[in-house]
């Protein structure tokens, strides 16, 4: 996973309305919940389903750092799914995404401009219709690179060239060594 792609799940995370499960014992019986079963958690952790049953009972009480780290990891990607999309479905529909970043950033523009490639600091709100497609690339399945390219092009139509008010032969938008990025809901 990637920077655009962890931001876009700490933002959705932010949306939550209620903490995600701490102890491992109720990480636990939440994903036996979800998963209707110790067995598909146990195959899902990689580890035995007796062991599982141990946590759920309260007799075993701290995983080792691999196993928390699993269960931390896949409880956080299961919590409060119907928040989470109503958070995406807001951001992609009426109140879009603020990215905040500090990235070097160049462009592709006529002879006899200043395009030279320089770190910028921004925080940009996008409308809806980047938020949507910021979204709907990372449910795809889209890699690092095409969510870049899609958060390069959002700067380039919202701060470059100002909704079509300024710099319209900008071509293309360089979006690179990021530093900062963190997206807003």
């Amino acid at each position: 996973m990637g920077l655009v792609g962890e931001g876009l799940d700490a933002a959705v995370r932010g949306a939550f309305t209620c903490p995600v499960p701490r102890a491992a014992g109720a990480q636990m019986r939440f994903l036996v919940g979800r998963l209707k079963g110790t067995g598909p958690v146990a195959e899902l952790l990689g580890v035995s389903q007796r062991q599982v049953e141990r946590y759920v009972a309260g007799r075993a009480r701290r995983p080792r750092a691999a196993l928390a780290a699993r269960l931390e990891r896949e409880v956080r990607r299961r919590w409060q799914p119907r928040v989470r999309a109503r958070a995406r479905e807001r951001a992609a529909s009426t109140d879009g995404i603020v990215i905040d970043t500090r990235a070097r950033m160049g462009y592709t523009a006529p002879v006899g401009s200043t395009d030279q490639d320089r770190v910028r600091h921004l925080t940009v709100a996008l409308p809806p219709v980047y938020a949507a497609r910021l979204f709907d690339g990372r449910e795809a399945g889209a890699g690092e690179r095409e969510l870049r390219e899609i958060a390069a092009e959002s700067l380039r139509e919202v701060y470059f060239q100002d909704g079509g008010r300024r710099a319209g032969s900008l071509e293309e938008v360089r979006f690179t060594d990021i530093e900062h990025l963190e997206f807003g809901l």
